[in-house]
């Protein structure tokens, strides 16, 4: 029976497991472990099968670690407040004797694009141009909650712009993030399943549920464009805008700059993060005193993603070895019967479940791969097809679920001043116009190409 498949089993206790909020890297691990014993391996090959699958994310959990070191030099250097102060100058913001910003000219539909507009870009700059992921969410959001108030806009329609441009920008831009979701992970998992595809035929296939995810978006500012009143309070932990200097403002903006061609050159990210630190550290923007400091706060702060991300490497490596995979797809082979479309919306449902349960496109893709990669060649799916359902799956979860960085960085921001709540508020609304149009048109999607 299908249900009592090893991998079956594994997969749902995982996500049982993170769905009742325990820890992901647990959670893989002891999903690993089931795995292998229930597929007739013994408790020591499993371990090692396991630990032998670890290396297929070293180079990933090093790529996350050294971007977060990265993400703290950008911190420290000023680059991230500056910014939001040039902001404030655009909206024609001023701060009263307590460093509140407050509105002073401009109508407010025009400061509400401009605001809109900005954090978009950001949004999608802190993925690829200078990749910082969502470090720059608690830097740059919680100052800005009081303009916020003042033109009464309804947070929601920040929260689904943050986690649109993060998740957007890292599935069709193939640097920072995006070099590690579609060539590190996503191409590299497709091609040790069976399945080897250009990268600029994966960024094309990858375009439609992107585009459904624009289209939700729209529809969720016009379902949040009503004013929506908070209490203006102080906000934690808020600090005035430090000064930052000439010289450091420059070697903060070269560093990004070197990232940039670093990355458009040797399409590696370890050493794109590498030369913006050391372009700053050698700047003295980070003094060498303070370098020990930057790069723990930076290793923190990626540490969760980085084991979570060999975890997963781990776990896929159990079920490709366990042999359930292939009993999956000679069972699923039966339902083709039905046609490409029952097929396909089965395939992304049970994606978008792992991932959401996961929390992370970025660990789901190791798993369904090593099983949609063989599933949809023996169906007759198109490679583009199958690339679709398999980043499709992941990047639902990724922009629907309370365990999402993404979701959880966007609420850290937003809730600064207690008014925000990450089901309600963030995963909810992201959940229904971001993640459920991205399924819709890759489904549709994985039909037509």
């Amino acid at each position: 029976m299908i249900v009592l498949n090893p991998v079956v089993i594994s997969v749902s206790l995982v996500l049982i497991m993170c769905v009742s909020r325990i820890n992901v890297v647990i959670a893989l691990t002891t999903g690993s472990i089931v795995c292998g014993v229930l597929g007739g391996v013994s408790l020591k090959d499993t371990i090692d099968v396991f630990s032998q699958g670890l290396g297929g994310g070293a180079k990933i959990a090093l790529s996350y670690a050294l971007l977060g070191v990265f993400a703290s030099a950008i911190a420290h250097s000023g680059l991230s407040k500056f910014l939001m102060a040039g902001i404030a100058r655009l909206l024609h913001l001023g701060s009263n004797e307590w460093g509140v910003q407050t509105m002073v000219t401009r109508a407010s539909n025009h400061a509400k694009m401009v605001l809109f507009l900005a954090i978009g870009c950001i949004s999608v700059i802190s993925e690829n141009i200078v990749p910082v992921h969502i470090a720059f969410i608690p830097i740059l959001i919680p100052p800005l909650l009081s303009v916020f108030n003042e033109l009464r806009v309804d947070r929601r329609s920040i929260a689904c712009i943050i986690v649109f441009g993060v998740v957007a920008a890292y599935l069709v831009i193939p640097m920072g993030f995006g070099e590690i979701f579609l060539v590190n992970i996503l191409s590299h998992y497709l091609k040790i399943n069976g399945l080897d595809m250009p990268l600029s035929e994966i960024i094309h296939a990858l375009l439609f549920p992107v585009i459904g995810m624009g289209i939700g978006l729209i529809l969720a500012l016009l379902r949040y464009n009503g004013q929506r009143t908070y209490e203006t309070l102080a906000v934690k932990d808020s600090e005035k805008l430090d000064h930052i200097t000439k010289k450091d403002l420059i070697i903060s903006c070269c560093s990004v700059v070197m990232v940039f061609i670093v990355q458009l050159i040797t399409r590696d990210i370890v050493l794109g993060a590498l030369t913006g630190f050391l372009c700053l550290l050698l700047g003295g923007v980070v003094r060498q005193r303070e370098a020990e400091d930057v790069v723990t706060n930076g290793f923190k702060m990626m540490a969760m993603i980085s084991f979570t991300m060999l975890a997963a490497a781990g776990f896929a490596h159990v079920l490709r070895s366990s042999g359930g995979i292939n009993e999956i797809v000679n069972h699923l082979t039966v339902y083709a019967s039905n046609g490409k479309a029952f097929t396909s919306f089965g395939m992304l449902l049970v994606g978008f479940l792992i991932s959401v349960g996961i929390g992370s496109s970025f660990s789901t893709v190791p798993i369904v791969a090593s099983i949609y990669v063989p599933l949809g060649l023996k169906l007759g799916f198109s490679p583009a097809a199958i690339a679709i359902i398999i980043a499709a799956s992941g990047a639902t979860g990724d922009a629907g679920s309370p365990a999402s960085d993404s979701i959880l960085g966007a609420t850290s921001g937003l809730n600064a001043d207690g008014q925000h709540s990450l089901v309600r508020d963030t995963a909810i609304p992201a959940l229904t116009y971001l993640a459920i149009p991205a399924f819709i048109f890759g489904w549709i999607a994985s039909l037509l190409v």
